[in-house]
Formats: C-alpha cells, structure tokens, sequence
C-alpha cells in the first residue's frame, strides 16, 4: 500500500528541489457500542453528545487521545535525517472527516474492479459488498493512492474507515472497512484489533490536525497528534497501544515502534520557532505529544492535519524558515518510555486500562456432520462484526458449531496469554445461546473446558503452559433469533 506526498528534499540555504515521498501502510488486519469493554467509559448515548464528538473531541473522556501524561521520562534517540523535510501533511495523503446522521441515506461499497471484495478487516474476511446505513451526500475520499476517508455516523455513534475508497462510474468501491465506536477509546483492542485503515489498526481520523481546530484561535490543540516515521525512525513492530503495525515494519532500522507516544521535553523553547502553525503544534507536542500511527518512506515524520483545513506551510511558495523549524522540532522530539500518571478530559488521574477483551466470535464456523465439518449449512450462525458476536436465525432446535481456527484468542502481542495467568471466560448471550472454550495441548490433551455457559454464567481458570490448540463453541437458542459472544479478561 503506498502513498506519494509532493515534498521538498532535505535542503541546504541554496537547493530548492521537487520530489515525490512514498509511504505504504498495512491494511491486513468490527465491537458492539452496547457490550461492556474496560476500555470504553460510558458516555450518555444520544445524537447531541455523538455530534458534539465529531465537532470537538472524538473518544471517551479517557482516551490517551484526549488524556495528558504527567512527568514523562524520554528516551536519547534522536529522530535522524532522511530524504526529504519533515512535513504537515494536509493534502490527498491525509483524509477528510464526513458527518453523517440518521437523514443521510445507505451506501453500498462494492469491491474494486480485480480484487476479491472488500476486505473486513475485523472479520478477516472479503465481503461481496458493505451497506453503510448512513452516508454523507459530501464524501470525498482522499485522490492520493490510499483513498482514506472517514465517516463519523453520529446516528449509530461508530466511525467508518477506509482505504483506497473511490467513485468508479457512480458506485463507491473500496479495497479495505473497519469500524470503531465514536465513544471508544480510539484504538483497537485486542478482540476488534482493526478499527480503521491505518497500520497500527485505527481510523485516518484519529488525532489528526480537524478543520475546526486549525481555525481556533486556541494556543495549543486538546489532543495528542497522529505522526508517521521513515523507516530509519521506526523500530520493528509496535507497542501499546497499538494492535497492529506495518507489514514491512520487521525491516525497519530506527528506534520507535509504531504505537509510541513522541513528545517534545517540557526544556524545549518554544520560543525559537517564528511560524504560527507550527508554534501551535509544537505546544501540543509538549503537552499530549504525538502517537506514531503509520510508517513512511523518506520523511523523518509526518504530522497529519485534515484534507481541505487549510494547514499549509508553503501556501505562499516554498518556506525554508518554516522547513528548518521542523528540523528544530525533530531534534528535539523524543520517545516517552514511562509516565508517571495520567489526567484525562476531565482532569481527572486515571491509569490506562491493559485488562482488555482477549476474545473474538469471528469465523470461520462449521457443524460438525458426523466426520465433515459444514460451513455451508444455512443454519450455522454468522459473526456480525456490528454486534461482536455470533448471530442465528430462526432454530427449532439447537444447534452447535465451532471454530477451531485460533483466530479467536488475541494475537496482539502485548495482550497475549501467559502460562499461569488466570482468566475469566465470561458468556454474553440472547436468545437462550452458549458459549463454550476448549483449550488442547500439541498432544490434543483437554487442558481447559469451560463446558456450555449460558448469558451471564462465567469460568475461572489458570492459563495453560506449551503448545495450545482452542476450538470456541457457540450453540444457539430455539426460537426467533440468538445471538453468542463474550469476554475473556486476565483475574487476580
């Protein structure tokens, strides 16, 4: 996936230059807004405080989007230098933010011409096509190669995103959807890992720079900001609170892991800098900082404002005083390795809670029929990645299905299952539905049964050492309707 910025190579008092910067991010890997999550502070769920959210500050109260560190200790390595200056990136390489409430009308977003389909990036799986129930009469996607866009459904309180949406001939078509709640912390978790197009699996919206904000006259923004890396800045993989990162990140040669907050020390003069834009965000980077959200070929960073909020450094021409000032900013920049505390929104302390959902319901299912394993069977309940959890319909009898992939316990590094831990399997059911977890060991031992829990039931147990194999069970009700989900959280 790459994605071209026009920009001006690394300069000295007397070379002026045009070049292209490629940066590419992972698009390869949706939860309920009504099922309980640690991670999701509730907030009143009306269409007033939703609308105020796109306007102002998306996320709940306690977001690290919205949260300051307090005495943060840094890191000594310094952002080096690469092809090109370090940009603000306002242009067809950063994305618009669309509102949309229960007056605009449905979208189908059909796959683009050659690909499998629309890649659903929670269920992990290619879909014919996604029906968005509100879309905004105003959408532009972004005419870079990623096509970001992202649509802020007040209606429903969820954010859609996506990557390399276009309008071909009159129908929209996309290569990637992912969702997230508006009242959700504004990362992923370790169940719904992907909530947006972006490589660390969040929306493109999400921290950057909003058309309202630009135009304020406030002297600092009331967010942390969403910054990329070249490659020699990065360091391999990523740390929390990211749940993904991008697929060539292994080679990445620098220092700070996609995830990471980057701030400027509180010693930083401020002073020093002359261009009003950048003052602004210098502030902001002294006070919240930046999450490294994307990798890119080139650029020592990136900081994303929204496309069309007129947050243009070279609006006039090329701005060599504004260029070297970002080399100020870059050489001061650093990697918070610790905090002492948190004050979110509120201004309330709080500790980010690591304690998140290790469980998915996504497929793929199957009834077993005697020795073959049916996932064709109309009975067999779907995952609606809408609800988090497995959906049937009609049943005059139960009916019993598994998956065995392994794809519904976490993968995300810094969520993973230690031997020892213990654990809380909790059933969240309607309909009369159950939900069951099996754990094997390489010899196909029964290490771990939690046996059918019904909605409400919960089993305790200690996480298993070695090789482990796990086969999810969710059985429906009988009757009109049943649906099957649940968490798994870490116990003391």
């Amino acid at each position: 996936m790459m994605k071209a910025f026009t920009q001006v190579p690394f300069i000295t008092q007397n070379c002026l230059a045009s070049a292209l910067l490629f940066s590419a991010i992972n698009a390869i890997g949706a939860i309920d807004p009504n099922v309980p999550s640690a991670q999701i502070r509730t907030d009143t769920a009306n269409n007033q405080v939703q609308t105020g959210q796109y306007y102002t500050k998306p996320f709940a109260t306690n977001s690290l989007w919205n949260s300051r560190p307090i005495s943060p200790s840094f890191s000594d390595f310094v952002i080096p230098l690469a092809k090109f200056n370090p940009l603000i990136e306002s242009g067809i390489y950063s994305s618009g933010c669309f509102f949309a409430d229960d007056k605009s009308g449905p979208m189908l977003v059909k796959p683009i011409p050659g690909s499998k389909g629309v890649y659903d990036a929670d269920a992990e799986t290619s879909l014919p096509q996604v029906e968005i129930p509100h879309w905004p009469a105003d959408l532009v996607a972004a005419t870079g190669s990623d096509g970001h866009a992202d649509i802020y459904d007040v209606a429903n309180g969820v954010i859609h995103s996506f990557w390399r949406l276009k309008n071909i001939n009159g129908e929209w078509t996309a290569n990637l959807y992912a969702w997230a709640p508006m009242n959700g912390s504004g990362w992923g978790d370790p169940a719904h890992y992907y909530h947006g197009a972006r490589a660390v699996g969040i929306g493109a919206c999400a921290g950057i720079i909003r058309k309202n904000e630009f135009t304020s006259s406030d002297p600092i923004y009331p967010h942390a900001l969403a910054m990329s890396l070249d490659t020699s800045g990065a360091a391999p993989g990523y740390v929390y609170p990211a749940t993904s990162a991008d697929h060539y990140s292994a080679t990445n040669t620098g220092k700070i892991p996609e995830g990471a907050l980057v701030m400027l020390p509180p010693s930083f003069n401020v002073s020093q800098l002359k261009t009003p834009e950048l003052i602004k965000i210098a502030n902001t980077l002294r006070v919240y900082g930046a999450y490294v959200v994307d990798g890119n070929f080139g650029t020592p960073f990136v900081i994303y404002a929204e496309t069309g909020s007129g947050l243009n450094l070279h609006k006039n021409g090329y701005n060599l005083k504004a260029a070297n000032e970002l080399h100020l900013i870059r050489q001061s920049l650093r990697m918070v390795t610790s905090v002492k505390s948190w004050v979110d929104a509120s201004g309330r302390a709080f500790i980010p809670e690591k304690n998140l959902n290790i469980l998915s319901m996504r497929g793929p299912w199957g009834v077993k029929r005697g020795t073959v394993w049916d996932k064709a069977d109309p009975l067999v309940g779907k995952f609606n990645t809408w609800k988090q959890a497995v959906v049937f319909g009609p049943t005059t009898s139960r009916i019993s299905q598994s998956n065995p992939s392994g794809r519904s316990i976490s993968q995300i590094s810094w969520a993973k299952p230690i031997a020892g831990e213990k654990f809380k399997l909790t059933a969240i059911t309607t309909g009369g539905g159950q939900l069951r977890l099996i754990i094997y060991d390489k010899q196909w031992k029964t290490r771990v049964d939690t046996y059918d829990l019904a909605n409400g039931q919960s089993a305790t147990f200690l996480w298993p050492a070695g090789e482990l194999y796990f086969s999810l069970y969710a059985t429906s009700g009988i009757g009109p309707s049943s649906s099957v989900s649940g968490t798994l959280l870490r116990v003391k």
